[in-house]
């Protein structure tokens, strides 16, 4: 009857959530009574100190916020044609033709890096492509007028890294365009627009 009404205690100061605290208090508080053994009160103690372990993750995980979602940078990829679609290797080339809108302000921007990564199905064949457009300074921002928009093509020889011909299936293409500006050792990131991806089936 001792061992039950123990129990009962403990579960009683669960169910009304007191704090982990509270229930390593009433451990250490002498009680009147002899009979409860060494082990069960070890088995209490370790029960404590899990519970002080597992209630501050608990607080820390309430407390984390969903972070707002990044806006879009002024530099963006409008529209992006891959043709032809499938692609016959030995009938030419295949071409990614981008739009691109620029921002109201290059802010010394020059450059304008339009580039294209493309995987084979296994992933062991890749190809790289990129294509720089030199860029002047325009006045969209004081005229009132929009920003212009540049279209850059990029053209695969359907050869891999290695200058063998890639291998037929579904390839994956991620395209990306990016402003540089001069810098003391080279061109340097400025602005990124967000990627464009998609699949190109090779015969």
């Amino acid at each position: 009857m001792g061992s039950l009404s123990n129990c009962v205690y403990h579960i009683d100061i669960l169910g009304t959530r007191q704090s982990p605290m509270t229930i390593c208090r009433s451990l250490f508080t002498p009680r009147s009574t002899s009979s409860e053994s060494s082990s069960r009160r070890v088995a209490w103690i370790l029960l404590c100190a899990s519970l002080l372990l597992w209630t501050p993750s608990i607080a820390s995980a309430k407390s984390k916020h969903p972070r707002a979602p990044r806006p879009e940078p002024e530099l963006k990829i409008l529209d992006l044609k891959v043709s032809p679609n499938p692609y016959t290797i030995s009938s030419g080339s295949l071409q990614f033709s981008a739009s691109i809108k620029l921002p109201k302000e290059l802010n010394g921007a020059t450059l304008l890096e339009v580039s294209s990564f493309i995987t084979s199905p296994s992933k062991n064949s890749l190809r790289f492509l990129t294509a720089r457009t030199a860029l002047e300074p325009h006045q969209a921002s004081t005229n009132g007028g929009p920003p212009p928009q540049i279209s850059v093509v990029l053209t695969w020889d359907g050869l891999d890294h290695k200058k063998i011909p890639s291998v037929a299936g579904l390839h994956q293409f991620e395209v990306r365009a990016k402003l540089l500006a001069n810098g003391e050792k080279g061109p340097r990131t400025q602005m990124v627009a967000w990627p464009k991806r998609g699949t190109v089936e090779v015969k």
